[in-house]
C-alpha cells in the first residue's frame, strides 16, 4: 500500500504541478519545505547531522538556519523536476549557466568520450536536460531501481523524455559497466551521481575529515576507456541554476588499478567537498553517509 501511495503521489505531482503558474508552484513547495522542516522528521534531522560535518563551527541555531534553507532547496528540486517535462528547450537553456563547459567541448570534439561525475546538489536533472539539449550531448546515466516497479518506470520515462539513456543499477540482464564502457569508447558522454555508495562496496575516502565510501564507477570507467573524468558541482543562484565543470582528474602514473582508482575517487571527493562547503544548502543529502553513522550512533546537533 505504501509503495502504491508513493507511485500515486509522484504521478499526481507530474500531472498537476506542471500546470500551476510558476510563482504559485514555488510558493507551494516552499511552504511544504517549511512544514517538513518544522516537524523535524528523520530526513531533516539527518540533513542537519550531515551539515554539522560540513560546518563544524556552526552552533545549533545556525544548523537550523542551514537545514531550513536546505529543505527549501530540496523541495525546489522536486518542484522543478515535476515541471521540467513541460519546459521548452529555450526555457531549459535560459535556466542554467555552465562554467568551463569548453573543457567538455574540447574532449567531445576529439572523440575521446567523457564522464561527468557530480554530487546530489541543486537540480542534477535540469543540468542533465541542459547537457542533452542546449549542450548538444545526449548521454547515458544509471538509476537506482525503485519500488514499486511502476514508480521506477515513471522515473526512467521522465529522464528519457529529457534526453537521457537510463540504465537500471540492478535487476537487469544488461551489463551496466559494459554498456557505459561501450558508450565511452564510442566517444559518448556518461553522467553519474557519485557522492553516495549504494553497493556497500565503494572506495573509502576522507570527506570533511571523516571516512565514508563513494562509488568506484566514474574513476574505473575513465581508466578502462581512456575517457576524461570531470567533477561537476551545482548550486542555485536566485532563479538560476549554476554549474561548474572542474579540471579533469587524470589517471595517476603510479600504483596498481585499485590504488589509481582510490586516488581518483578521493580527488573527486575533495572537489565536491569544496563545492558543498561553499553551497551547502544545495547539497541534498538527507540520508546517512558517513561510516560512523552507518555503523554507530547518529550524531544530531540541532535543537529540538
Amino acid at each position: 500500500m505504501k509503495e502504491r501511495l508513493a507511485d500515486g503521489a509522484y504521478a499526481l505531482g507530474w500531472a498537476a504541478v506542471k500546470r500551476l503558474p510558476e510563482p504559485v508552484a514555488r510558493g507551494l513547495f516552499a511552504q511544504i519545505a517549511d512544514v517538513a522542516w518544522r516537524r523535524r522528521g528523520k530526513g531533516v534531522q539527518r540533513l542537519e547531522a550531515n551539515l554539522a560535518r560540513v560546518h563544524p563551527e556552526a552552533d545549533a541555531d545556525r544548523l537550523r538556519e542551514l537545514s531550513r534553507a536546505g529543505m527549501r532547496s530540496y523541495l525546489r528540486y522536486w518542484m522543478e523536476s515535476f515541471r521540467l517535462p513541460a519546459w521548452s528547450l529555450a526555457r531549459i537553456a535560459d535556466a542554467i549557466t555552465v562554467k568551463n563547459i569548453e573543457q567538455l567541448d574540447e574532449v567531445m570534439a576529439s572523440g575521446r568520450g567523457a564522464v561527468l561525475a557530480l554530487p546530489h546538489m541543486a537540480n542534477w536533472d535540469l543540468a542533465g536536460a541542459w547537457i542533452a539539449s542546449a549542450g548538444g550531448y545526449p548521454f547515458t546515466t544509471v538509476a537506482e531501481r525503485l519500488k514499486p516497479e511502476s514508480l521506477f518506470d515513471r522515473f526512467v520515462a521522465y529522464r528519457e523524455g529529457l534526453g537521457m539513456e537510463v540504465l537500471a543499477l540492478t535487476g537487469s540482464e544488461v551489463s551496466v559497466i559494459g554498456t557505459l564502457a561501450r558508450r565511452l569508447r564510442a566517444g559518448g558522454l556518461v553522467c553519474l551521481v557519485g557522492d553516495r555508495d549504494l553497493s556497500a562496496a565503494g572506495v573509502p575516502v576522507d570527506f570533511f575529515g571523516e571516512q565514508t565510501r563513494m562509488p568506484a564507477g566514474p574513476a574505473a570507467l575513465a581508466q578502462q576507456t581512456g575517457a576524461a573524468l570531470f567533477p561537476v558541482t551545482l548550486w542555485y543562484d536566485g532563479p538560476m541554476l549554476r554549474a561548474e565543470v572542474h579540471p579533469e582528474i587524470a589517471v595517476p602514473d603510479a600504483g596498481d588499478r585499485k590504488e589509481r582508482t582510490a586516488s581518483m575517487v578521493q580527488s573527486l571527493a575533495d572537489v565536491w567537498a569544496e563545492g558543498i562547503r561553499e553551497h551547502s544548502v544545495d547539497w541534498h543529502m538527507l540520508q546517512k553517509l558517513w561510516l560512523a553513522d552507518l555503523t554507530g550512533p547518529q550524531p544530531v546537533r540541532g535543537s529540538q
